[in-house]
């Protein structure tokens, strides 16, 4: 008699990657999308098929998160979160080289939309659970699984509503897994630096208005409501934020300048990005506050002055210099310009140390015997924020083996995102082999 073979995540990494790929779940940030309902129950189909009993949580219509706890071989120990989103961004598909919502494979690669942020994570959560179940392999501790709504809006109808209306899923939680983190950087002497998130900045997404006295647009007029916000958004679009080095920066640098080669200069710590090609773009940004003008809107004729005008802005801060950041704001917005929220949360940072970390780095080294993993801090955000509010470490590892020419941080949310197929089996091994160490 012959034993039918059951498949390894890394056998189906792949094809679930592809299949969530191929369910659009755009999230345009005004619940007008798809929604991720359907996404959703194809993950509880998939879990459901190994024993699991997932439930649904729909905080609107068609905004569908999933969670489900799994027994540890200790219940008593406190417990694990992995968690990843569903939702993505957008995307034209007159843009793209390849249909964004098709999943294909070429070049080596599963190409579409959430090939990267990130369905790869999420492929790499359901195809490691699938083959622990189908062998009967529990986790050290307990670990809850969320697949979650709307965290390319803020959170607003996933994470943060479950933590906020639901926080008993979370109960005994004090530790969270999510994405941007456990990705390769080649570095001379062909090893890899594996960046594992421990810090992330804080969001603040801000309106801008000016108000003034409305007028004909022929006559002289002092009092311009688009003068004074145009004076106010270039001097944010031009301000040149400090250098603030946090201790997860330095830390990154420091490991990032001995693998390259070059000396660490703490009154120039921009001296080795030049090495990281486009990944000094992100890393950069976490070496200062950051402020980016990204709209504008006035008036409704062109001889007419409106009464008033407005702007938005993508701020992010440090940890630790939130209040230096809207200081140097509100200085530049002057007395004629008003502020108030689109959203803001808070910059996170944990220590680069215990045994979740320590269980991280054997992991990568056990699959990439050159592995060098160091901590670094994420210039955007992530559900994280919300789950760091029950008071969890978070961490940022989605285990990814990248060839060096590809622009990773390019494909956040740019067209024809993409990952290599050895890069999700590497990673399904790695997040499998670190489930058993965490």
């Amino acid at each position: 008699m012959t034993v039918a073979h059951q498949p390894t995540a890394a056998d189906e990494v792949v094809r679930i990657c592809q299949e969530l790929i191929r369910i659009d779940t755009s999230n345009p940030g005004d619940n007008s999308g798809p929604g991720e309902r359907v996404a959703a129950e194809y993950v509880a189909a998939q879990l459901a098929e190994v024993g699991l009993e997932p439930q649904l949580f729909e905080s609107h219509p068609k905004r569908t998160s999933l969670v489900v706890r799994i027994e540890g071989e200790d219940p008593g120990r406190d417990a694990l979160l992995l968690h990843g989103h569903l939702d993505v961004v957008p995307a034209r598909q007159e843009d793209w080289t390849r249909d964004p919502f098709g999943g294909e494979i070429a070049d080596g690669c599963v190409w579409g939309r959430g090939a990267v942020d990130m369905k790869d994570m999420d492929a790499m959560m359901l195809a490691v659970v699938r083959q622990r179940m189908r062998e009967g392999r529990r986790p050290p501790r307990d670990v809850v699984l969320a697949f979650l709504a709307d965290e390319e809006a803020g959170g607003e109808w996933g994470a943060q509503w479950l933590v906020r209306e639901h926080p008993e899923l979370f109960e005994g939680c004090t530790e969270a897994v999510g994405e941007v983190g456990g990705f390769s950087l080649t570095v001379p002497g062909d090893r890899r630096m594996y960046l594992i998130e421990t810090a992330e900045k804080g969001i603040a997404w801000m309106n801008l208005t000016a108000r003034g006295t409305a007028g004909h647009g022929s006559m002289v007029h002092p009092d311009n409501a688009v003068t004074a916000l145009a004076g106010a958004v270039a001097r944010l679009g031009e301000h040149d934020f400090p250098i603030r080095m946090t201790k997860t920066v330095r830390a990154f640098l420091e490991r990032a300048c001995l693998a390259y080669g070059v000396e660490f200069d703490p009154d120039d710590p921009e001296k080795c990005l030049v090495e990281m090609g486009p990944l000094a773009r992100m890393i950069g940004a976490t070496l200062r506050n950051t402020l980016n003008p990204t709209r504008l809107d006035a008036g409704y004729k062109t001889n007419v002055i409106p009464q008033s005008a407005t702007a938005q802005v993508d701020g992010r801060y440090l940890p630790g210099y939130e209040a230096e950041f809207f200081a140097t704001v509100d200085e530049l917005l002057g007395p004629d310009v008003q502020r108030d929220f689109i959203y803001n949360d808070v910059a996170l940072e944990t220590d680069y140390e215990g045994a979740l970390v320590a269980a991280m780095e054997a992991a990568l080294l056990a699959e990439d015997p050159g592995a060098l993993p160091v901590p670094y801090c994420l210039s955007g955000g992530t559900d994280a924020k919300h789950f760091a509010k029950l008071g969890m470490r978070c961490f940022g590892f989605a285990p990814l083996r990248l060839p060096p020419e590809l622009d990773f941080s390019g494909m956040f949310h740019g067209i024809d995102e993409r990952v290599p197929v050895d890069g999700l089996r590497f990673g399904a091994k790695v997040l499998d082999d670190f489930l058993g160490r965490s």
